[in-house]
Parts: structure tokens; C-alpha cells; sequence
């Protein structure tokens, strides 16, 4: 099955198993920016680690911080190897806007209508720089 979804940020192509978030996340407290772990004990994916997933996000909830948060696990290498969103988040995305900047090699970033996202959960998802996702 393949999909084509927005590209909101360029990226590398990649191929990684897909987690796909039940819930809305932030974060700023809802990520371990030194472990790359979601960290919300609320969160049904509390524990999960989203370093080099293609991490399927529903919604994000508000923090100017989320950017941050992002840019430090890319800094660390513990960053999602793609993010897809159902909404664009410009506030998450600066943090990947200021990682490309300083010469660090960020995940591409794409918009999909979230209806989809659990037919990549726990899968090998191959990406394309074009914003093509396969399993």
C-alpha cells in the first residue's frame, strides 16, 4: 500500500517502523529530550521510544517549547527518523527549521489525514523525499 502525503519539510528518504500516536502529545513534558522516550505517564504510548520511527502524530498539544524539545533530540540523535502530521504544527517544525540551519540532519516532515495513520503502526514504512509513505 502506498500513500502520498504533503511534504511540509524536507528530508531524506527513510525507511522505518511506523508508530502511530492514539493521542495528542506535546513535547514540552510529553518527550524525554534525553531519551527520546514519550515521558507522559498520561499518554497510552507513556514509554514508547519515538527515536528513529516514523512517528505518526494526531494532534500536538500547544507549547512554544515543543520546538525546542525537538531540536534538542535531533541534537542528540534521538529524533523520529520521519514525522507525519495530521496538522501542520508550525511551532514543532521551527525546531527543525533552526536543526537544518545549523547544519544537522533533520527527518523529513509531512502532512496526512490522520484516518491513515494506524495502517502504518508497528510497520516498516518506506518514505520518500517526495513524501510518498509505503508499507
Amino acid at each position: 500500500m502506498t500513500l502520498q502525503a504533503e511534504v511540509l519539510l524536507a528530508g531524506p528518504p527513510v525507511r522505518a517502523k511506523g508508530l502511530a500516536l492514539t493521542a495528542p502529545i506535546s513535547f514540552w513534558g510529553g518527550v524525554d529530550p534525553k531519551t527520546g522516550t514519550i515521558a507522559d505517564p498520561r499518554h497510552p504510548e507513556h514509554g514508547a521510544d519515538i527515536s528513529g520511527r516514523a512517528l505518526l502524530i494526531p494532534a500536538t498539544v500547544g507549547s512554544s517549547s515543543a520546538s525546542a524539545i525537538l531540536l534538542e533530540l535531533v541534537h542528540a540523535n534521538l529524533a523520529p527518523a520521519a514525522i507525519v502530521l495530521h496538522e501542520p504544527d508550525a511551532i514543532l517544525l521551527l525546531g527543525l527549521v533552526v536543526a537544518k540551519e545549523m547544519g544537522l540532519r533533520t527527518p523529513i516532515a509531512l502532512r496526512l489525514d490522520r484516518h491513515h495513520f494506524s495502517q502504518f503502526h508497528d510497520k516498516e514504512v518506506a518514505i520518500t523525499d517526495a513524501g510518498s509513505l509505503t508499507i
